[in-house]
């Protein structure tokens, strides 16, 4: 019976899935509404036009904090479905920071930023800001945030965007 089963295309699928699935449950978590996250994450930063932004300062909205870089392919794929989803919700309570991961400056990022209209606020992030999300296996890595400073939603991919969109409705609505 087992030698029926076992050929190459089923343990290619088996390998398939076994890969795929840690990476995709979070996103369908998100759209179904379970967590994936946990944790208040206290971070200060400022962006590239030289603001203050901190996890103080967003208690009350709803953030989508979104770690990329100029160099990601994925999360260049992932940016005009952000920035949709800002423009769709940040008149009510939304707010989306990009956390870059670039060393090369910020000329370099805020001049990519500009070249692609994405309008949410950005920063230059390092290693502490990271540790303190929960630390960063990939890129782009999404934290979805409530009202009270929770991580509520965590994604690795570009796919945030869609994912996403129902928790962000979801979380705005609470």
């Amino acid at each position: 019976m087992w030698r029926r089963w076992l050929t190459l295309g089923n343990v290619f699928t088996v390998a398939l899935l076994l890969f795929a699935a840690p990476r995709l449950l979070p996103h369908l978590g998100a759209v179904v509404g379970v967590g994936s996250g946990d944790g208040a994450p206290r971070f200060d930063v400022r962006t590239l036009d030289g603001a203050p932004l901190s996890s103080d300062s967003l208690r009350g909205h709803v953030v989508l904090v979104n770690v990329w870089a100029t160099w990601c392919l994925p999360c260049r794929a992932e940016m005009p479905l952000l920035e949709a989803m800002y423009e769709r919700h940040r008149d009510r309570g939304f707010v989306l920071a990009g956390f870059s991961v670039d060393r090369a400056g910020p000329e370099v990022v805020a001049a990519f930023a500009r070249e692609r209209h994405i309008s949410y606020p950005m920063a230059i992030v390092d290693g502490r800001v990271l540790g303190a999300l929960g630390g960063v296996q990939g890129y782009p890595t999404s934290f979805l945030i409530d009202k009270q400073g929770r991580v509520r939603h965590r994604v690795v991919g570009p796919i945030a965007g869609v994912s996403l969109e129902l928790a962000v409705r979801r979380l705005l609505a609470e």
